[in-house]
This record gives structure tokens, C-alpha cells and sequence, in this order.
């Protein structure tokens, strides 16, 4: 074993240190106007809801705080519509008829991440009683497909609101701000 004969091999690789000039990104027109239709989608859109007689009866404070909870699925990047609006999305179909059990699971955890949300210690207290505390993994896809399905609704119903406004000729500016504001 005197005659240990060692190889080095070189694969020939030299590689420049990426400089933080080459890393950075600068954005697109498109990245810029996605950003301002997804800002516009967390505040102007609808809200969509259970078609029904009993769509009047959800509560004020819950549709106040789908804007909120919108912008935060946005800082989160969840293409999907807020837990708030799911909640506001069901709301009316329980009043309707009995629901799945399936269905009745996620209303009621629904309602018990609202209340924890909102931090209502009397409401809290119900919720807890009723809630289960987590939803199976049927349920939270079934969740997850509405979710999402709410998502597509309010987009499409936003980008039909902004076919119909024709922006102005003398300045630019879409004239659904004047509905808006």
C-alpha cells in the first residue's frame, strides 16, 4: 500500500460570484398591472354570496371585514377567496334547507375561525361548543374548491365590471371610480 496513487479531478467549472446587480428582477408592465387589477379585487369586487331569499341576513360586521381579510390573502399570495367570504358565501344557504354534515363541518369551523378572528368572547364560547376543532381532509378540499371557486366568480365579475366603464377621453382615469367613491 506504499504506492497509493491519488487523482484529483477538475470538471473545469469557474464560476463568477452572482453580483446583486444580475439579481435583480425589474418588473414588467404586466407584473405592474396585475398588481393594481389584485389591489383593485381586494377592494371594488363583489361579494358573492348564496343566491337566496336570506342573502339580506348577513351580519354587517362580517361583510366589513371580507375587504380585510381579502388583502391578507393577497400578502399571502392564496389564490383563493378568504375564509370570511366563504363564511359569508354559506351563510345564507343554511337557512334554506339541512345541509351534509360534510357542509354543516365546515360552516360551523368556519364560524368558530371568525370568532377567534374577531376575538368575540361570548361567540367564541358558542363556537367552541359546536366547532370541531379541525376539519378532515375531505372537508378542507371540499372548502378549498369553494374557496377557490369564489375566487374565479369575484374576478370575473370584477374584469365584467371594467369591460362595461370605458375609460374617459380627457384624462385616462376608468369612470367607475365616480361609483366607487
Amino acid at each position: 500500500m506504499e504506492n497509493l496513487k491519488v487523482v484529483q479531478f477538475d470538471f473545469g467549472f469557474e464560476c463568477k460570484p452572482i453580483s446583486a446587480k444580475e439579481k435583480v428582477v425589474k418588473p414588467t408592465k404586466k407584473d405592474k398591472s396585475d398588481f393594481v387589477f389584485d389591489f383593485m379585487d381586494c377592494l371594488a369586487s363583489p361579494i358573492i354570496v348564496f343566491k337566496s331569499a336570506w342573502q339580506d341576513t348577513i351580519p354587517k360586521d362580517i361583510l366589513g371585514r371580507i375587504k380585510l381579510s381579502r388583502i391578507i390573502c393577497s400578502m399571502t399570495h392564496e389564490k383563493m377567496a378568504s375564509l370570511t367570504e366563504a363564511l359569508a358565501y354559506i351563510m345564507p344557504r343554511t337557512y334554506e334547507a339541512p345541509m351534509q354534515t360534510e357542509w354543516v363541518n365546515i360552516y360551523t369551523w368556519l364560524g368558530l375561525q371568525y370568532a377567534m378572528q374577531s376575538r368575540n368572547n361570548g361567540q367564541l364560547e358558542a363556537m367552541t361548543e359546536i366547532a370541531p376543532k379541525e376539519l378532515s381532509d375531505y372537508e378542507m378540499g371540499m372548502l378549498n374548491n369553494l374557496r377557490k371557486w369564489i375566487y374565479d366568480k369575484r374576478r370575473k365579475a370584477l374584469k365584467d365590471i371594467l369591460k362595461k366603464n370605458k375609460v374617459s377621453k380627457e384624462d385616462g382615469i376608468l369612470d367607475i371610480q365616480e361609483k366607487l367613491f
